[in-house]
C-alpha cells in the first residue's frame, strides 16, 4: 500500500513505494487519485523520494531487477509546473536534478522496465524512455512530449536522450508536433517495445523483468554506461542560459 509516512510542507503527500515479486522489485511512482500528488509529477520532495528508494533495491542482494509504475491516471506527467514557476531562480538546478532520474535508470545495475499504465507526459514520458524496456497499457493513457506546445525548449540533455533512444524520425515527430501516442501508435513508432491490457500490464512487466535477474551488476552497469555513454555526458551537461530559455 501507498507508503504516507513522509511529511512535506506540512501537508501529507503519497510519495513513491517499493513492492517486490519474487525477485523484481516494483517501484510505484506515488500517489493514487485523490493524494497530493496524483499525476506524480516531480518536485525536488518526489525526485529525491525516488532515488532513495532505488538507493534500497540496490542495496538489495540476490539476482534482480526493477519494474517503475503507477496507479490511477498518470505513470507521470512530468515536470512540476507549480514549482517551477514558484521557483523560477531555481530552474536549471532543478532541470539538472530531473536529468539525475534519467542517468540512474541508464546505468542502473539490474534490467529495467517501465509499466506505463497511464499517461506519460514530458519529463514522464522521458522517464519511461530511460528504461531498458517499455510496456504500455493497449486501452489508456499517452506518451507525449508537448514542449512545443508549451513555449518550452528541451534541455541538451533531453533532447538527447529523445534522440538517442527513440528512432530519428519518431524523434523528430514526437519532439516537433506534441503528437499523443496511444499504445498502438507508440509500438509502431518504436517508443514501446509490447502493449498489454490493464489486467495483465504488471505482471507482462514482471515476467519481462523476472527473466533478466541473473543480469544483475557491476557488468551490467557497465555495460549500459558503455552503451550509453553519448547520452550521459549530455545529461550531465549543467544546464544555464546559454542551453536552456523557459518560456522563450
Amino acid at each position: 500500500m501507498c507508503d504516507r509516512s513522509k511529511l512535506l510542507l506540512g501537508s501529507i503527500r503519497c510519495m513513491p513505494y517499493l513492492e517486490r515479486d519474487g525477485d523484481v522489485h516494483i517501484l510505484f511512482l506515488g500517489a493514487r487519485d485523490g493524494a497530493d500528488n496524483p499525476e506524480n509529477r516531480f518536485n525536488p520532495e518526489w525526485i529525491d523520494a525516488t532515488h532513495a528508494l532505488l538507493d534500497e533495491v540496490e542495496a538489495s542482494t540476490g539476482p534482480a531487477a526493477l519494474v517503475t509504475t503507477s496507479a490511477g491516471k498518470f505513470y507521470s506527467n512530468g515536470l512540476d509546473t507549480d514549482w517551477v514557476f514558484a521557483n523560477l531562480g531555481e530552474i536549471t538546478w532543478y532541470l539538472d536534478r530531473v536529468h539525475t532520474l534519467y542517468t540512474r535508470l541508464l546505468a542502473f545495475p539490474m534490467a529495467t522496465v517501465a509499466a506505463v499504465q497511464g499517461h506519460a507526459f514530458g519529463a514522464g514520458a522521458m522517464l519511461a524512455t530511460s528504461h531498458d524496456f517499455r510496456i504500455q497499457r493497449v486501452d489508456r493513457g499517452f506518451y507525449c512530449l508537448p514542449e512545443v506546445n508549451l513555449n518550452m525548449p528541451f534541455t541538451v540533455g533531453m533532447s538527447a536522450l529523445i534522440n538517442s533512444r527513440l528512432p530519428k524520425q519518431t524523434a523528430v515527430e514526437a519532439m516537433t508536433t506534441g503528437r499523443r501516442y496511444g499504445s498502438a501508435d507508440a509500438l509502431a513508432a518504436g517508443i514501446v517495445e509490447a502493449t498489454a491490457p490493464e489486467e495483465s500490464l504488471l505482471s507482462d512487466a514482471v515476467a519481462k523483468a523476472g527473466a533478466l535477474t541473473s543480469t544483475r551488476g557491476a557488468n551490467l552497469a557497465g555495460i549500459k554506461t558503455r552503451i550509453h555513454v553519448d547520452l550521459l555526458a549530455a545529461l550531465n551537461t549543467a544546464t544555464d542560459d546559454s542551453n536552456f530559455s523557459f518560456g522563450k
